[in-house]
């Protein structure tokens, strides 16, 4: 690592899952927005021909005159070739594929048991988790091999149980997970300002909070605004817009896109709970009991969110398969403007060239939240400084807060356990603990199910499973 005139200008980041036809983009953005930091960034992916096309695209993006931060993008063979001498590295996959994800989240319906991701808690969350983390177990055997002192930046979901094995496998790991969910409170808490007090943009990081909780499941209990203290001003904010919610218009109407909510499940959480959930309607239902939020798509729709379905996803996918075509062909370009996640400022103030204080998912090793096991991993602030994340200590989880993230807590180890030593009634027992499959699945139809949505995705899975679910 290079130092010259307050930059680092040889730096090396390895991106496994560097074919991405999304988020990949938004990375080289913000480092071509960013001025002090520049170098080589690898592109890993089992799709080697979508590396090359990112690529082909991130050299583009960094030959552009208005381009501050200057990279050289190579599409490399194997995770030893990204790995190798790598300063970060950055993870962000996808599981298996659409075809797969499709029998997580919709298969569940037979039995009732509706999702909104389906990519963290519920069914849809334990057999994505199955699927993904032996190839978690791969990647943090390659990292202690081959780039042992780098920091590693996840952003695969399910983000706690991905980062909870990477430490398992690789205890020295310096790795954590990274989630804009918090953002997205912090700028509904930003709107209320503004509009209670009439004060013209107030930028997010203004908004001071104080995160507790896990992945997805993640709560403000402290929130202010130059010394004022925000829960009163949340509070007679939902008293007057409970029925309508808040919601903007055109396509981001929770009624045109299936991303975007009316925040009905953030404020009736906060009238029964008395604390402000931190993350997006759609992540917070399926942590609640399957008989509330996500009890029918009427339920759904009454709450203001809608049911991502897979079938979007495909082609939202082909959309950006189209995309990826025109951007090859210098057709269309990346824009160059900061895509609002934190990933490229982190590993600025890792490099020592700035100090900052953001949310981020790391085991509970310093108890930041005294009253969760130390074997968690929980999403609170950290200080990022040189070479060094400090965990702040978030306080205790409400005693209310604490028995509804207990049992995901409990399903974390059950489900860590049944993927590194394949064992279906370890997993089983996670799944009937859930509470989607628990409001709506009786133990005979759970094992069916579970049964079923494990052999979709088989091809994924160590051998021992085949046996397990005849």
């Amino acid at each position: 690592m290079v130092y010259q005139d307050s930059k680092v200008t040889d730096l090396k980041i390895a991106y496994i899952g560097g074919g991405s036809r999304g988020w990949a983009w938004s990375l080289m953005g913000d480092l071509a927005v960013e001025p002090a930091l520049s170098g080589t960034v690898a592109l890993y992916d089992i799709d080697m021909e979508a590396a090359k096309h990112n690529e082909t695209i991130g050299n583009q993006l960094s030959a552009n005159a208005e381009s501050c931060g200057k990279w050289n993008y190579q599409a490399v063979p194997s995770l030893k070739d990204a790995l190798t001498g790598a300063d970060f590295v950055i993870i962000s996959i996808l599981p298996g594929t659409f075809d797969e994800m499709e029998y997580d989240v919709h298969l569940p319906e037979k039995y009732g048991i509706y999702q909104s991701v389906g990519d963290t808690a519920g069914p849809g969350g334990l057999v994505r988790a199955l699927r993904t983390l032996p190839m978690y177990i791969e990647i943090a055997e390659a990292i202690k091999t081959y780039a042992p002192k780098a920091w590693v930046i996840n952003y695969t979901n399910p983000m706690s149980l991905c980062v909870k094995v990477l430490y398992h496998i690789f205890p020295e790991i310096k790795a954590f997970g990274c989630c804009h969910e918090v953002f997205g409170t912090q700028k509904i808490l930003k709107s209320i300002c503004e509009e209670t007090f009439d004060i013209e943009n107030i930028d997010r990081s203004e908004i001071m909070v104080n995160v507790l909780g896990i992945n997805h499941f993640t709560w403000f209990d402290r929130a202010s605004y130059k010394g004022i203290d925000l829960f009163p001003v949340y509070r007679k904010y939902i008293d007057e817009h409970y029925e309508e919610g808040m919601s903007e218009g055109g396509d981001n109407n929770w009624m045109n896109n299936s991303f975007v909510s009316a925040q009905r499940v953030k404020f009736d959480l906060f009238r029964r709970y008395g604390y402000i959930a931190a993350a997006g309607d759609r992540h917070l239902a399926e942590f609640m009991p399957g008989d509330e939020y996500l009890n029918d798509p009427d339920t759904v729709k009454s709450w203001k969110f809608g049911l991502t379905t897979v079938a979007y996803r495909k082609e939202d996918l082909k959309k950006r398969l189209e995309k990826s075509a025109r951007l090859v062909k210098g057709e269309e370009g990346v824009k160059l403007k900061p895509s609002g996640e934190e990933g490229v400022l982190l590993m600025k103030a890792l490099c020592g060239l700035t100090r900052m204080v953001s949310n981020v998912n790391i085991p509970n090793t310093y108890g930041q939240i005294p009253n969760l096991p130390r074997t968690a991993v929980v999403e609170t602030n950290a200080v990022f400084a040189k070479d060094s994340i400090f965990p702040l200590i978030a306080g205790e989880m409400p005693e209310n807060l604490l028995a509804l993230t207990k049992p995901h807590i409990e399903n974390h180890e059950d489900i860590l356990r049944a993927a590194l030593h394949p064992d279906f009634e370890l997993a089983l027992k996670a799944f009937v603990n859930d509470p989607l499959v628990k409001a709506h699945c009786l133990p005979k139809d759970a094992r069916t199910l579970l049964r079923d949505m494990i052999r979709h995705t088989l091809p994924y899975l160590p051998k021992e499973w085949e046996a397990l679910v005849r």
